[in-house]
């Protein structure tokens, strides 16, 4: 396997100096030209220049991204690592402090036991009396001074006069120094003075930490308690007690509020908590920067304090204000106790301090569950609502803030109140946008409405997705049947209404531009407002897109309610124009039931949809053509239908191809007349078209001679629209239509090319 692994890696290295031999070959030739050569590596055109800016923008923003996720996964690492540094810093000087006044205290015993030993053994006791007699007579005022020095100094500790031990301190030292350098005092004296002095020195330090961990300790006290416990040596200690300070101080006035009292709510608890939290790291970090100043260990000493005490913060503000809140669904409760804190925290910005993101690590899941519990309650609620829905449309409830535009939501009792829920939900959206929630309360309301259009799609009778949608989407079974025309379409203007106009002009109030400028969008058109926004234009397209599931399925099931009956049989069989040439009877020329039929039904719902969908009528002329699309394509794609005409026992006959002319003839009159007529169904009429003449062709007859004139067909079309919609004609006898002209050059033109 080793060896393997050895081959396989010489083996790209060889290849690798192969092409970099060939590469070079090129400079190494004697006809090589250094201009030349730099012209055509320069010689790249507009776009690769762009190409390239755009590759090395996108891999700018890649190294960006990679540099800020390595100090984040980092940073607390690097931040442990220099406090134990400075600790260990501060151990090692303690240590290496102590070490010195052990070996000094010991030189200095091993001295003085030698001086004794040799008085006493040159002289008598007599002698050695008067010779202490001598020394205390011969002490000189040094010595008096270090005699008297460790009392001076336990004076001032115990008066507290703490400027005036420093200074002594610092005299002490100072002499001490001399003494050393001068042998002005003995070892044992010397060692005895440093002691007192280490001694004294660590009894104001613990003096000074806890005078300066008192909640009573005011700010000028704290730093100059501080500034005094640096000056004795112990910077480290220092920068820990004052962080403590700051602490007790803040964590006491924290005693005085309680959270279950009725006195605080949430917002207010929070708000109180975030004053006291963030002021008390706030005066922290301007104490250290100038006590200690910028210092790294210290610096990170600070970060680490403040992300704790940060993390103990959101802690409490979870326990005792978001989570009641989010477990009810309070998403407004939430949000604002969550922006109330971030508020606060992002002050802290100005000191070098950004916590705002452990902030919404620890909140954004809190408020994402109010967010999904609030979704789901507007599921639940219109759910219920559409159980017993009898799909009249109506105007909003009375006593609501959206009945001034009554004239614009004219919906059923579900849609009016989904509308409603989703309008309060929208109400307060600033925490959502200060949390980075924006995309996914849009995402969220997606789900919701394309829940909702599952269940406007199973109050269609006979609906395919009928079953499917039984176990998905809202979770209620029970669904109130649309049975009429009226009722179906009220279903379609549900969904077009609140996808195009009311979803998004709420959804408006996610944009940043809308806080500043609610005011003046209130009179522009809700189209205009919501192209400032590509996430909301493109979250328009979705839900527009989520409609057309809707169409789509109220389409499929009037196209086959034309086309089969209740037992299966079908209304559009090749039978209907093969047999016309075997009966011998005379033909009444007319379009077929099935066409009359459709013209009807498009006649029905332009009537209605023209009061369902006032101000929108480009909606319901875009259902209007789907259906005729839906009828006409499912003719061109019915193999067993083409199998029977081009292929069946009896072949196409001249009165069958007239009558398949005719009636398509009359489906493009309407359409053109009702304004519905699109490519698509120009299309499928064409293929129709092209595959019944192929397929008389086969017979070895010509199609066009058995064709009459346009005009004819013109005719017995435009007076068929005329009984069936019970309109008069005009003087001249025809139907006054404007497209009626266009119809009829456009079957002309097909006509001669062999094709329509």
């Amino acid at each position: 396997m080793a060896a393997k692994t050895g081959r396989s890696k010489s083996t790209p290295t060889k290849e690798n100096g192969v092409r970099v031999e060939e590469g070079l070959s090129l400079f190494k030739s004697d006809k090589f030209d250094a201009d030349a050569y730099v012209q055509s590596k320069c010689s790249i055109n507009e776009k690769d220049i762009k190409e390239l800016c755009s590759y090395l923008l996108d891999l700018k923003k890649a190294s960006a991204e990679e540099m800020r996720r390595s100090v984040y996964a980092n940073y607390p690492a690097f931040i442990r690592t220099s406090k134990e540094i400075s600790d260990l810093e501060g151990e090692l000087s303690s240590i290496r402090n102590l070490l010195s006044t052990r070996a000094t205290l010991i030189h200095g015993l091993a001295n003085g036991v030698n001086i004794d030993h040799d008085n006493v053994s040159d002289g008598s006791p007599a002698n050695g009396v008067l010779n202490f007699e001598d020394e205390d007579n011969d002490l000189s005022d040094l010595e008096k001074w270090a005699a008297e020095f460790p009392d001076q100094l336990d004076a001032l500790l115990a008066e507290r006069r703490v400027d005036e031990a420093l200074a002594a301190f610092d005299e002490g030292e100072i002499l001490i120094s001399q003494a050393n350098e001068n042998h002005t005092l003995t070892s044992s004296l010397l060692s005895s003075l440093q002691f007192a002095i280490a001694e004294r020195k660590q009894k104001l330090a613990d003096q000074l930490a806890k005078a300066a961990c008192q909640p009573s300790t005011r700010g000028g006290e704290l730093r100059s308690a501080i500034t005094a416990l640096k000056r004795l040596g112990d910077g480290p200690r220092a920068h820990t007690v004052l962080l403590d300070a700051h602490f007790q101080r803040y964590h006491y006035n924290m005693q005085s509020l309680r959270p279950s009292s009725t006195s605080y709510g949430g917002g207010a608890y929070t708000a109180a908590l975030s004053q006291l939290v963030f002021s008390a790291i706030s005066q922290a970090s301007i104490d250290s920067l100038g006590i200690f100043g910028k210092e790294p260990a210290y610096s990170s000493e600070l970060v680490t304090w403040a992300i704790k005490q940060t993390e103990a913060f959101s802690l409490l503000v979870k326990r005792h204000a978001l989570a009641s809140s989010a477990a009810a669904g309070g998403l407004r409760a939430a949000a604002e106790c969550a922006q109330i804190a971030l508020g606060h925290c992002s002050l802290l910005e100005a000191r070098g301090l950004s916590l705002c993101p452990l902030l919404l690590k620890h909140f954004k899941p809190i408020v994402e569950q109010a967010l999904e519990a609030n979704l789901k309650r507007i599921e639940e609620n219109t759910a219920a609502m559409a159980a017993a829905d009898d799909w009249v449309l109506t105007n909003p409830p009375a006593g609501s803030r959206h009945a001034s535009t009554a004239f614009q939501n004219k919906l059923t009792s579900s849609a009016h109140r989904f509308n409603l829920m989703v309008q309060d939900f929208f109400e307060d959206v600033g925490p959502l946008l200060s949390m980075q929630l924006g995309s996914k309360a849009l995402k969220g309301l997606f789900r919701v409405f394309n829940s909702y259009v599952d269940v406007l799609v199973r109050a269609l009778p006979g609906s395919m997705e009928e079953e499917e949608a039984n176990f998905e989407g809202f979770g209620n079974k029970i669904v109130q049947m649309a049975e009429t025309e009226a009722q179906q379409l009220a279903l379609l203007a549900n969904a077009s209404l609140l996808a195009d106009e009311l979803l998004p002009r709420a959804a408006m109030k996610l944009s940043p531009l809308d806080q500043t400028s609610h005011r003046t969008d209130d009179l522009r058109r809700p189209s205009d407002r919501q192209n400032r926004n590509p996430e909301q234009r493109e979250w328009k397209r979705r839900l527009l897109g989520t409609v057309d599931k809707l169409k789509d399925a109220f389409c499929r099931q009037h196209a086959l309610d034309l086309i089969f009956t209740e037992e299966g049989d079908s209304h559009l069989s090749a039978d209907m124009y093969i047999n016309m040439d075997g009966n011998g009877d005379d033909v009444d020329w007319f379009p077929s039931l099935i066409f009359q039929e459709l013209y009807a039904k498009l006649n029905r719902m332009a009537s209605l949809a023209a009061d369902m969908f006032e101000g929108r009528e480009r909606f319901a002329t875009s259902l209007l053509m789907r259906l005729t699309e839906t009828v006409i394509l499912w003719l061109s794609g019915d193999q067993s239908f083409w199998d029977d005409i081009e292929e069946g026992p009896r072949p196409l006959g001249p009165l069958g191809l007239r009558q398949l002319y005719l009636d398509m003839k009359f489906v493009i009159c309407f359409a053109s007349q009702g304004r519905y007529l699109s490519r698509n169904l120009h299309r499928g009429t064409n293929e129709i078209i092209t595959k019944a003449l192929a397929a008389f062709s086969a017979t070895g007859l010509d199609p066009y001679s058995e064709l009459p004139e346009d005009d004819w067909f013109n005719e017995i079309c435009l007076d068929g629209m005329e009984r069936l919609s019970g309109k008069a004609k005009g003087n001249n006898g025809e139907v006054h239509s404007p497209t009626a002209s266009v119809s009829a050059q456009s079957v002309s033109s097909a006509r001669s090319h062999g094709s329509y």
